[in-house]
């Protein structure tokens, strides 16, 4: 089955249909897709582990092929995530990025880590801009 055009929507829609078609409603409750969200979220870092920064920024095209797929398969599940715990993922961005800019303005942004506080517990939301 080919994915969609290129809309989160879409997306979202495709990933909600292949789900119910399998009948797989049962096992994408919010908490396991988060869980298996931090296991992809492990493989994808793994690629990195013990790589300098340097190496990190030219990736040879077997490594930058694992590290697409795996940042794919996070992002598949952020967008089940949000679905299934029925919120807007873009607008859920654009809000927490809103407000780490507001605290970036307020108080700096050179090495700055801004947190913003979720109904549901803490959204580390990272601003290295030691450049800056």
């Amino acid at each position: 089955m080919p994915m969609p055009p290129d809309s989160l929507d879409d997306l979202t829609l495709q990933l909600r249909r292949f789900a119910a078609e399998r009948d797989w409603e049962t096992f994408h409750s919010p908490k396991n897709l988060a869980m298996a969200l931090t296991g992809e979220a492990g493989e994808l870092a793994a690629e990195f582990q013990w790589l300098t920064e340097a190496e990190s920024l030219a990736l040879d095209a077997p490594r930058k092929a694992r590290v697409q797929e795996e940042a794919a398969d996070v992002l598949l599940y952020l967008v089940r995530l949000a679905d299934r715990a029925g919120f807007d993922l873009l607008e859920a961005a654009r809000d927490s990025w809103d407000k780490a800019v507001t605290l970036g303005e307020r108080h700096g942004y050179r090495n700055a880590q801004v947190t913003v506080l979720a109904p549901t517990g803490t959204i580390g939301l990272l601003m290295d801009c030691d450049t800056t």
